[in-house]
């Protein structure tokens, strides 16, 4: 064989050695770009992203849309470099979105419990905004204490001690004259089943120091949340993280009261939202606003400690209003509905 022979077949194994590293071989880089958008005041599968059961809704119209950031894991040398060029994603080190000491399946779990508990507080702040009267609910019970075979998170307390009550804080006074070792009855109701009443024998507090409380201990967390006459569904699958909740939060309020509360607009948004309707900063705002702009969203929600990172690359068209609470929010969005100025990053 010829020098210019070999010098084809080495310049052959090259590129197919090439082809292979770059077409295969893993970067560990994960790719982040627009997600998916879904529209709170409408459906996904036929089924109302909201939706409130034995409650009628209200006029509503327009989009209230929450967005996400899209992940791609897996990427090759190639698909990293076509990412890249593109211009619509960014790559990260992996180990900023799968940490090393967890698996795959560790992190998407803790996604999904941060969206079901953004979807919690979203109720939790939609009705406390509309004043709806609250009641006691148990959000968690002590491991292997007094009541842990008795009271379940979730359970809504009537009576403690024969002595009803409206609030947590009546709770721990029903209690105060008690001590460890007392049985004390307890009326709790669980789900729609009628009221139960157990006996529950006090134990002592978990509590350390000479300033502890020395009544008895219950065991349980008892916490006020809004008790309405009809049930909230949120029904979104595939999507993990808390910055939903503001979002949700508004399509409640929306759907509950007279009026759009968008005006009719495209309205989309993101922020971690608490019980008490404080919003919170997210990741992601850049991929967030270029997908709610494609979606043809002209106003963007924008929690106020994101306003900085945002202002640094506002798709054009869309119009960046500074949000800090749900009531905030709704003040903001009838602003827009009546021509007023808004609160701007």
């Amino acid at each position: 064989m010829t020098r210019r022979t070999w010098t084809l077949l080495l310049s052959i194994v090259l590129v197919l050695a090439l082809g292979l590293v770059g077409g295969f071989v893993r970067v560990p880089y994960v790719a982040l770009g627009p997600g998916p958008t879904y529209d709170t005041l409408s459906k996904v599968g036929g089924v109302p992203v909201v939706e409130l059961a034995g409650h009628e809704s209200s006029d509503f119209g327009g989009h209230l849309t929450m967005t996400t950031v899209g992940v791609t894991d897996g990427v090759t040398v190639f698909g990293a470099l076509g990412l890249w060029a593109g211009g619509r994603f960014a790559l990260v080190p992996r180990e900023e979105v799968f940490p090393p000491e967890k698996t795959k399946q560790q992190v998407d779990a803790e996604n999904t419990r941060a969206f079901q508990l953004s979807q919690t507080n979203a109720e939790v702040a939609a009705l406390r905004y509309l004043k709806f009267p609250d009641k006691v609910v148990v959000t968690s019970v002590t491991a292997d204490g007094p009541s842990t075979k008795v009271i379940q998170p979730g359970d809504r307390i009537v009576a403690v001690n024969g002595q009803p009550v409206a609030t947590a804080e009546e709770v721990r006074a029903a209690l105060v004259r008690t001590k460890p070792g007392d049985q004390v009855a307890v009326r709790y109701q669980r789900n729609d089943v009628p009221e139960t009443t157990a006996q529950v024998t006090l134990g002592e507090r978990p509590e350390k120091g000479p300033d502890r409380p020395t009544y008895g201990f219950l065991g349980v967390t008892p916490a006020d949340r809004p008790a309405p006459d009809f049930q909230i569904k949120i029904s979104l699958k595939e999507v993990g993280g808390p910055s939903a909740g503001l979002m949700f939060a508004l399509a409640i309020v929306d759907k509950l009261t007279p009026g759009k509360l968008n005006g009719g607009a495209s309205v989309a948004g993101t922020g971690e939202i608490d019980i008490e309707g404080k919003v919170g900063a997210i990741g992601g705002i850049p991929f967030k606003m270029r997908a709610a702009r494609e979606q043809g969203a002209t106003v963007f929600l924008t929690p106020a400690e994101n306003c900085a990172e945002a202002l640094q690359r506002v798709p054009e068209g869309l119009r960046l209003i500074k949000v800090e609470n749900l009531a905030g929010a709704v003040e903001a969005l009838q602003a827009v509905q009546e021509g007023k100025p808004t609160p701007g990053c």
